[in-house]
């Protein structure tokens, strides 16, 4: 009878159980054949418990019911690489990990089984959420310079008592901004009082606004306060001021002037106690040259002016963005998404995003319902955002992380007219890396040098 040395097998377990990632194979009946070390501290399971055991058993991952990387790989042949997913450890503790995969082949070359290599990801995560709370202001999330000074000066006028004018485009979330006004102010314990002045005709606007008085008309059986009264002590958020009639104006004008309102019917003015803060997706400056806005209104309005960016304008928030979308959709939906491939990420980079941050979220939302495994394809993006099929049939492929990176620095370098300096501090890297990434990427500075203003 020959002896077989058991030194290569013993080697071999060595070597496995001197790596920090887990791995693990499987048999064609999926059975675990192997189980390092690592994989026992990532997921709990002794290894004695762990070989002979149906791979789904030890693992309890999201994805495998649905989307078990390694099933794919075994029916396909194709490895995969930096899956994401998360498992279910023995203490019942739910694990962030990324997974690779490749077939297993004997010594004929005939296949075995599988392999699996994975890595915890609590560390990643715990960071990832570090950073991103620290990138939080309130509920408004941004990393880009142009939010940061947004947060710096929020604290400075949520502390005064005056009139403050939010403009920016449709879906940047100028309500989140004076809903964080009214939060870090004297006022948080009233209430905060919103009212879309562009939904209501003049009529029901007024009414709303300043309240009536019973028998002002044929329904008004009692009194009714106004949104103005019920603000009292608190704040009152006029959205989409831009769009009142000339009337209107009059008399918001007065109730912004005096501090008084007059409610429909009612003979005598009722002095208010309100913080004002108005928004609007228009040019109100353009307006009042047209003479469609009040000059006197809008500088009553305007006493501090923030202007709002567009998320084209802030591209280095949308991975952070996504995150927080992902974790508010994971939670309404029961569902346990990780995250988005790097060619869905690649592709919303690049996105000019016309509905903003609420147009990022319904393509989010929109691939939560389509998404079946743990991580967001293109194929679940909606149809202007996969992918266009060329004449051939073919896909053209979509954006690699490189040409996302060439594209952002490029981006950047346009917007800051070709200073390199300012450029690098938006992108968070030394300017000696920007140099090196604009050489290595061939990227062409604009011909206006933003040093020599």
């Amino acid at each position: 009878m020959m002896h077989v040395s058991k030194e290569p097998q013993q080697r071999e377990a060595a070597i496995l159980d001197s790596i920090n990632e887990g791995v693990f194979t499987v048999d064609l009946d999926w059975r675990i054949t192997a189980f390092n070390r690592a994989a026992e501290r990532i997921t709990g399971v002794a290894r004695e418990s762990a070989l002979g055991s149906p791979c789904c058993e030890v693992f309890r991952a999201n994805l495998c019911e649905t989307n078990c990387p390694l099933r794919r790989t075994m029916s396909t042949g194709r490895p995969i690489v930096n899956a994401t997913a998360h498992i279910v450890n023995q203490g019942g503790r739910r694990v962030p990990i990324r997974i690779s995969t490749a077939l297993l082949l004997d010594a004929q070359g005939a296949v075995a089984g599988g392999v699996e290599t994975f890595q915890d990801l609590s560390q990643v995560e715990q960071l990832r959420k570090e950073l991103q709370a620290r990138y939080t202001f309130e509920d408004i999330i941004g990393r880009s310079p142009a939010m940061l000074r947004l947060f710096e000066v929020l604290p400075q006028i949520a502390e005064s008592s005056s009139t403050v004018l939010i403009e920016g485009p449709s879906g940047t979330g100028k309500e989140l901004f004076a809903r964080a006004i009214h939060n870090l102010s004297a006022r948080r314990r009233k209430r905060f009082v919103a009212v879309n002045c562009a939904a209501l005709p003049d009529t029901l606007l007024e009414s709303e606004l300043f309240g009536y008085k019973a028998g002002a008309f044929t329904d008004a059986k009692r009194d009714k306060p106004g949104r103005f009264a019920l603000a009292e002590g608190g704040t009152i958020f006029l959205d989409e001021i831009g769009d009142v009639s000339p009337a209107m104006q009059v008399r918001l004008l007065r109730a912004l002037q005096e501090r008084v309102v007059e409610p429909l019917g009612g003979v005598e003015a009722v002095p208010v106690n309100v913080r004002v803060v108005a928004a609007t997706n228009k040019d109100l400056a353009a307006l009042v040259r047209e003479g469609k806005f009040r000059d006197d209104l809008y500088y009553r309005v305007r006493v501090v002016h923030l202007k709002l960016p567009g998320l084209r304008q802030r591209r280095e928030d949308i991975p952070l963005l996504v995150d927080r979308l992902i974790a508010k959709f994971n939670h309404l939906q029961g569902k346990d998404i990780a995250g988005v491939s790097d060619e869905v990420m690649a592709r919303l980079m690049e996105h000019d995003y016309p509905g903003n941050v609420r147009e990022l979220e319904n393509i989010v939302e929109q691939a939560f319902v389509l998404c079946r495994g743990g991580l967001i394809e293109l194929n679940h993006l909606p149809p202007e955002l996969r992918p266009a099929t060329a004449a051939g049939g073919d896909e053209s492929r979509p954006m690699s992380l490189a040409a996302m990176e060439r594209f952002l620095i490029a981006e950047t370098l346009r917007r800051r007219r070709g200073n390199r300096k300012e450029a690098a501090g938006d992108l968070g890297i030394d300017a000696s890396t920007l140099y090196r990434k604009i050489k290595a990427h061939g990227i062409e500075l604009p011909e206006i040098d933003g040093r020599s203003r």
